[in-house]
């Protein structure tokens, strides 16, 4: 039986804040905020107000600084459990923009030296092939990335990755900063890749913090590059995240 995912957002980083976007910044970290009150905020909720947190027996990053913060933030109570993690590039963000790009393995695994980086694609962080910032890139990878989930022997996964490859890739609804949304996977093969439904618990408030815009959001035209679409062009309405 394929797993219940919890599809968490990163907390708020350097880059977006409201008042000085810096989208120029280069894999930036979490803000004060974030860092601290959101992510405290996400572990809390996931603690006492989601019985089904207590069964989580993976936990899924997008290997870029924002990402791993978040989640040794606002997850290290499970981690702190001997619940293991797994780094993975096709949880990373879409866009090419400085912002949105990794930073090479080789410098990652000595400043997050705690983590396994042996899983992380060596293309990582390059945006060419399947982590092209293209429409034909984020669709296969949001396939990519659904048929591993669904094909995982764990019962229940939480993944920490980012707005835009969270909304057209994967579940087609927005996040708020370090809020989540709770799936299963439907029985059928209806989507390639796996169809994810989400709960009533989270769908309902708008994320389990209720910070999160309601509704579908699909992907389109204004989700990538206008001159490179007859080459498969993609990029996301969010702001860079």
């Amino acid at each position: 039986m394929a797993p219940t995912v919890i599809l968490i957002r990163h907390a708020q980083a350097l880059h977006s804040i409201i008042a000085n976007l810096e989208y120029h910044l280069h894999d930036p970290p979490l803000s004060d905020l974030g860092f601290g009150p959101q992510c405290d905020e996400l572990a809390k909720y996931l603690q006492t107000e989601v019985p089904i947190a207590q069964k989580i027996d993976l936990i899924v990053i997008s290997p870029m600084r924002r990402t791993l913060q978040t989640a040794q933030q606002g997850l290290g109570w499970l981690m702190e459990r001997g619940v293991p993690v797994i780094l993975r590039a096709e949880w990373q963000e879409n866009s090419d923009k400085p912002c949105d790009t990794g930073t090479d393995i080789s410098v990652m695994e000595k400043e997050w030296h705690q983590f396994d980086w042996s899983s992380v694609d060596p293309e990582y962080p390059t945006k060419t092939g399947l982590y092209a910032f293209s429409k034909e890139g984020l669709t296969q990878r949001g396939i990519a990335a659904r048929k591993w989930l669904r094909g995982r022997p764990e019962k229940v996964i939480a993944v920490v990755s980012h707005s835009g490859f969270l909304r057209v890739g994967v579940s087609y609804r927005q996040y708020a900063n370090a809020d989540c949304r709770i799936f299963d996977f439907s029985e059928g093969d209806e989507e390639i890749g796996g169809k994810l439904i989400e709960w009533k618990l989270t769908e309902k408030k708008g994320g389990g913090l209720g910070k999160s815009p309601k509704g579908v959001f699909f992907m389109s035209k204004d989700d990538y590059p206008e001159e490179a679409e007859k080459d498969i062009g993609e990029a996301v309405s969010e702001s860079p995240s």
